[in-house]
């Protein structure tokens, strides 16, 4: 079965496999030891930062001890880390280049750590967000800033070039 070169569902799905757990994409892109290297780093920041334990607790509206149990020093790894792994598996799957495709990732990075840092005491209509789900909706913001830089600097380019 050969690569379909010009589609990016080789990107796709290396990105998905990216998002279930760092390290997967790069194993799927036959990077063993990096693949290897993400999964243990993921494994031990998520061990070290009491994130499954964040994770149940949140679901469970359990927000202050779900603060409580997180170890703020570790886990701020973890969007870096994540976003990271899943930009390099993008990056290295077969399919179409597209310029400036790490911005996203970027900031989708820069803003879940804010959002982690601000998650105890940060409050929307006076709710506590906690360190699971506030990081997750900044990565919207992240999201739509990345994209909006990427947006502007290929219109620029695309200036230039009519120029």
């Amino acid at each position: 079965m050969g690569k379909q070169f010009g589609t990016n569902k080789d990107k796709l799905a290396k990105l998905l496999w990216s998002i279930a757990l760092p390290g997967f994409g790069q194993l799927l892109n036959h990077k063993y030891i990096k693949g290897i290297l993400f999964i243990a780093l993921e494994f031990i920041v998520n061990v070290m930062g009491n994130f499954n334990q964040i994770i149940l607790l949140s679901y469970h509206g359990r927000i202050q001890e779900a603060i409580d149990q997180t170890d703020y020093q570790w886990l701020m790894f973890y969007p870096c880390l994540y976003f990271f792994a899943m930009w390099d598996a993008y990056n290295d799957a077969e399919g179409e280049d597209k310029p400036y495709m790490y911005l996203p990732f970027v900031f989708s990075a820069y803003f879940v750590t804010l959002g982690l840092i601000l998650s105890p005491t940060f409050t929307i209509f006076g709710y506590l967000i906690g360190p699971m789900w506030l990081p997750m909706l900044f990565l919207f913001i992240g999201l739509i800033v990345g994209g909006l830089i990427r947006w502007t600097l290929l219109r620029l380019e695309k200036q230039k070039a009519r120029a």
